[in-house]
């Protein structure tokens, strides 16, 4: 048994060599293919009166080009352009089509559909070696500024947001990475992961303020059906970050870096009901005079599993006490109490006292690289049965070089036996 039978049986049991060595490709959406590419897979201009997507055929940054007709645009599934450039793929198309819907809020139309990947078999086979896709695009058109005969020059924003408030500050909701030094240069997130988000208000020349995240959000979609009951509370009771309660160690980051700022991070989740891979995070920041002593309906708790108690990141402790009962306000309910929902835009039976001002800020969308069965159990099972199949194949090539010696020995042994019986 000579050295490239060994070989060959190995190859054999182990099948195909890559299958010993899995790696798995994450398309980032918005962002870059990892590995890293050179540009972004996936383009969008937003025009005066339509949108461009422009879509690298390099989709999954591996070298194997998607087929055009695996592309659409929108629920309605509108085709791509005809094109002789055979790199990429070009959608265009007006705001009101492809299913595009439109959503008002007091600053902005916001115009949002999704590119979607389908791959379909080709050459008669029954697998496919590119996954299933789908992309959030939006387009955001401010409404108000100075009219003029001039086009409105519009911004994608895929995954933050800033509010202006009527007196001019401007809260924003930033994604970070974990050295908090950078904002994340993607959305994607695997489950197990940790998203670290910073709040912040520039107040230019107003008094000096200190920020609160009154309350947060999370939802599947950025404008979910106002009956759907797809959604999580993160941070609840004016300042109480209740999802460090759950199976998390979600927590206001201590100290915070200035009374402007407030950095807090998330464990990432997916919402077991829902088929999309997406997450919207909407929080309501607010303000108060930076000389104002923290209180119960303007504070910053999280939750010590190890002491089992809330605790502040400024202020006595226990202005926190409410967040185990949520009788953190005057009426004795929480927001999510009173509205049910997380689909209310007014917040008129807030209490304001001692708010300078306030805005909702929505971070999104997150992306999720698959859920608890997706692509990363995928990629841990491939490795596990690798690993069964690479020592089955060792123990199989041991059993059958000692039957090979044992035959040896034994024909040895046959053939010594046959020569002592021959006459003489």
């Amino acid at each position: 048994m000579g050295p490239s039978y060994l070989l060959f049986l190995f190859l054999l049991l182990c099948g195909d060599p890559e299958l010993c060595y899995p790696q798995t490709l994450w398309l980032l959406p918005g962002g870059t293919p990892t590995p890293v590419g050179s540009s972004s897979p996936v383009e969008v201009e937003c025009l005066e009166a339509e949108l461009v997507v422009t879509v690298n055929r390099d989709l999954f940054g591996t070298g194997k080009l998607v087929q055009p007709g695996d592309l659409t645009l929108g629920s309605e599934g509108c085709q791509p352009l005809v094109s002789v450039d055979t790199a990429v793929v070009r959608f265009n198309a007006q705001l009101h089509e492809c299913s595009s819907g439109v959503q008002v809020t007091e600053d902005a139309l916001v115009y949002s559909t999704f590119l979607l990947h389908d791959p379909r078999p080709v050459g008669g086979l029954s697998i496919l070696r590119t996954n299933r896709v789908e992309v959030p695009i939006e387009c955001r058109y401010p409404r108000r500024g100075n009219v003029s005969s001039h086009p409105i020059q519009p911004t994608w924003v895929p995954f933050r947001a800033t509010v202006s408030s009527e007196e001019k500050l401007a809260f924003s909701l930033r994604l970070m990475e974990d050295n908090w030094n950078i904002e994340k240069s993607s959305p994607t997130f695997h489950l197990g992961e940790v998203a670290h988000l910073q709040a912040e208000v520039q107040s230019g020349s107003h008094p000096p303020l200190q920020l609160f995240v009154d309350h947060c959000v999370a939802t599947p979609s950025s404008s979910p059906d106002q009956n759907s009951s797809s959604y999580h509370f993160i941070v609840d009771f004016h300042g109480c970050l209740v999802d460090g309660l759950s199976e998390s160690f979600s927590a206001f980051q201590v100290p915070r870096p200035r009374p402007d700022m407030l950095q807090f991070t998330v464990d990432v989740f997916h919402f077991a009901n829902s088929s999309r891979n997406t997450l919207y995070i909407t929080c309501h920041l607010k303000v108060a005079p930076a000389n104002q002593i923290p209180d119960k309906l303007n504070k910053a708790c999280s939750f010590n599993k190890t002491s089992q108690s809330w605790w502040p990141v400024e202020g006595d402790a226990d202005i926190c006490d409410c967040c185990s009962d949520g009788n953190c306000s005057n009426s004795s309910s929480s927001w999510s109490q009173i509205h049910g929902s997380p689909q209310r835009s007014k917040l008129t039976s807030r209490n304001r006292r001692h708010v300078t001002d306030e805005a909702d800020v929505t971070i999104g969308p997150l992306i999720f690289l698959g859920k608890a069965s997706d692509q990363a159990v995928e990629g841990w099972i491939s490795s596990a049965q690798t690993s069964v199949a690479f020592g089955l194949g060792l123990a199989i090539m041991a059993f059958l070089t000692l039957a090979a010696i044992v035959l040896g020995v034994t024909r040895k042994r046959h053939t010594s036996s046959h020569l002592v019986s021959l006459p003489q």
